[in-house]
């Protein structure tokens, strides 16, 4: 049977096939942007001072701002395709050319967080061992250069926090950016308590110290990263979702004798797809098991991309997959 049921019986029932996302997102593009452009320049010149005055917390917190970086620019490629892929869709819908791509690219979000969370786990690692070397060795930091780009490094994450907040309370694609601003500009007081104190009392141990704990800070929440990055990647049902109360709830539809080959999936961020096999009885108006199947999905469960197969069940041919 085909996905969804013919309509020669004069029936017209409105469906839609447009992915049905959040566009929020898209209203606070040039915010976003701006946080990008001020964030990534100022990676550059953090990494940079990291090294000449040789301050491992002003590397560790460099890390920090990668994250940002990456975080931000997720966040506008998640947007921006969205956006190109509002309209058309990989089959070829209003007159584009048909597309290897059947899912558009937005996968391309999830495998940049987890090649991030895989450079996030080298830094966090190598600022920790740098930082127990360091503890026994007297290195010399140049305290005064630290504490001038830390103190730039805090006024530039503040404007960007500024930036973000509207948009982060109407879409949670900002949001996530937000969050890794707002945790970025904890680990820029770190840095800066850091050089007052390096300057003040000449506490050689403390740049290494905080460097420390920044690097094990960022741990757990590259751990997340990369554990969300895996779960898509490998198609896993959403951590949220009750798949059996879903499977349950399709089959107390009016109608419907039998449910398999259920699988739900995440693309990419606040976007989830759903394929199933519906058996009905023989007669019953498949239109009616569609529509509310898809509003079932849609209200109950948030997903607004779901894929029927209505089977009557009469039918024969159609084998449960296993896999």
């Amino acid at each position: 049977m085909s996905g969804e049921p013919g309509h020669a019986d004069g029936h017209s029932h409105g469906h839609t096939h447009g992915p049905a996302l959040a566009r929020a997102g898209a209203r606070h593009v040039r915010p976003l942007t701006i946080a990008f452009g001020l964030i990534a320049a100022f990676f550059v010149v953090e990494a940079i001072a990291g090294f000449v005055t040789n301050s491992l917390a002003l590397l560790s917190d460099a890390g920090h701002m990668l994250t940002d970086v990456v975080g931000l620019g997720m966040a506008l490629a998640a947007i921006q395709l969205a956006s190109r892929y509002e309209r058309t869709d990989g089959a070829g819908r209003d007159g584009a050319n048909p597309s290897q791509h059947t899912f558009g690219l937005y996968r391309l979000e999830i495998l940049a967080a987890f090649v991030n969370a895989l450079l996030l786990f080298a830094v966090a690692i190598y600022v920790v061992v740098e930082a127990g070397r360091r503890l026994f060795d007297e290195t010399d930091v140049l305290g005064v250069p630290m504490l001038v780009v830390a103190t730039i490094g805090l006024v530039v994450n503040l404007i960007a926090f500024a930036l973000l907040r509207r948009g982060a309370q109407e879409s949670l694609n900002v949001q996530g950016a937000y969050l890794e601003v707002l945790a970025d500009t904890i680990g820029s007081v770190g840095v800066v308590i850091a050089a007052i104190s390096l300057e003040l009392f000449g506490w050689r141990w403390i740049d290494p110290v905080i460097g420390a704990a920044l690097g094990v800070w960022i741990l757990p929440r590259t751990y997340r990263l990369g554990a969300q990055a895996v779960r898509i990647l490998l198609q896993s049902a959403p951590p949220h979702l009750d798949l059996a109360g879903l499977q349950n709830d399709l089959g107390a539809i009016p109608g419907v004798v039998g449910v398999h080959d259920l699988h739900v999936w995440t693309l990419t961020s606040e976007m989830e797809a759903a394929s199933v096999h519906l058996v009905t009885v023989d007669g019953i108006d498949q239109h009616s098991v569609l529509d509310q199947a898809r509003t079932m999905l849609a209200e109950q469960y948030r997903i607004d991309h779901g894929t029927f197969q209505i089977e009557p069940a009469s039918h024969t041919g159609c084998t449960e997959v296993h896999w």
